[in-house]
């Protein structure tokens, strides 16, 4: 039984993992369409100083922004902004140090970006781990769960009222949440959100990237019924030949180093997906939808399940400390 509930999950993961495969080996990488210039814009973009995340700040600062890298390296901080700066950058960028396993230290960020006074404009919610063998941050959780889900759930929560203000209805303010095809295996256990029953570095993955499907859409849901000029999207940028993978075991990093060559998406390919979510003129106003190769796709069954939803959202506000909005 134990095994049965450890192969199966494994299997389902595999099988998306060929299925993505197969769909970059016969379609070419989405192209993004001549985008509006940012200029007075704010964006905020977690995991950016390597991978998709790098792209994305530097593609949207050379659209105009002023774009807050958030990490929790600060050397590599340090060397991502002369990077972009080199990139023809029509906007500023900068560095601010935050852990997102820590909910100490997302609180810090979060009220050290407030005290700034500066508008909000798009927070795209993109660090994130991957086959970790099983950890659990200071304050208790799994570290998936931290990092992928948890920490952007307060993150988000936190500057949700800098968002609704600095939006308006034309021009609304924007989250964006890096998802995965993974997702479509992934399991929420409402009683075991830890993973700690049974641990599976993928099975803890694919479930955090499921928690933050089910987030944007609760969340997008709020935002609607509220009149907010906020929408909130998830995206999924393929199999991307990133440092994600840096976790895999030796023998599997060496067969995976000529197949990503060939058939994984490169990194500015994947990003193009967060810019199109983040600043795409046909995106406006648009929320709640999953994007996957520039075209809204449906995502997992469970994704939209509404109680599942809601009982994910008052289970997080009680994780973090937060009073259920």
């Amino acid at each position: 039984m134990w095994l049965l509930s450890v192969l199966v999950p494994l299997l389902k993961l595999h099988f998306c993992g060929i299925k993505v495969l197969l769909y970059q080996t016969f379609n070419r990488s989405f192209t993004l369409p001549v985008l509006p210039k940012q200029n007075g814009r704010v964006a905020i973009v977690t995991g950016g100083t390597r991978g998709i995340g790098f792209e994305t700040a530097k593609h949207l600062a050379k659209l105009g922004m002023h774009v807050v890298i958030a990490g929790n390296e600060r050397e590599e901080g340090a060397a991502a902004i002369p990077r972009i700066q080199e990139e023809d950058c029509k906007g500023k960028v900068e560095f601010a140090f935050v852990d997102l396993t820590s909910l100490k230290s997302v609180r810090q960020f979060a009220q050290t970006f407030q005290n700034r006074g500066l508008p909000l404009h798009v927070l795209v919610n993109n660090a994130g781990t991957m086959m970790l063998p099983e950890r659990w941050t200071e304050d208790g959780f799994e570290f998936h769960f931290a990092l992928n889900y948890l920490g952007h759930f307060l993150l988000t929560n936190l500057l949700l009222d800098t968002l609704k203000r600095s939006g308006r209805q034309g021009r609304c303010s924007r989250v964006v949440n890096m998802s995965s095809a993974t997702h479509y295996a992934g399991v929420v256990h409402m009683d075991d959100l830890n993973s700690s029953n049974c641990y599976s570095s993928l099975g803890a993955y694919a479930q955090s990237k499921l928690a933050l499907v089910l987030f944007t859409y609760y969340l997008q849901e709020q935002l609607a019924a509220g009149g907010f000029p906020v929408t909130a999207s998830a995206v999924d940028p393929g199999m991307v030949n990133t440092p994600l993978y840096d976790n895999l075991w030796s023998i599997a990093q060496a067969l995976k180093k000529p197949v990503a060559k060939i058939l994984f998406r490169t990194p500015a390919q994947g990003a193009s997906i967060s810019v199109y979510a983040a600043a795409a003129s046909e995106m406006e106003g648009v929320g709640g939808c999953y994007l996957y190769n520039g075209h809204r796709k449906q995502s997992s069954d469970t994704s939209y399940d509404s109680e599942l939803q809601a009982e994910l959202w008052k289970k997080s506000c009680e994780l973090v400390g937060l009073q259920e909005a």
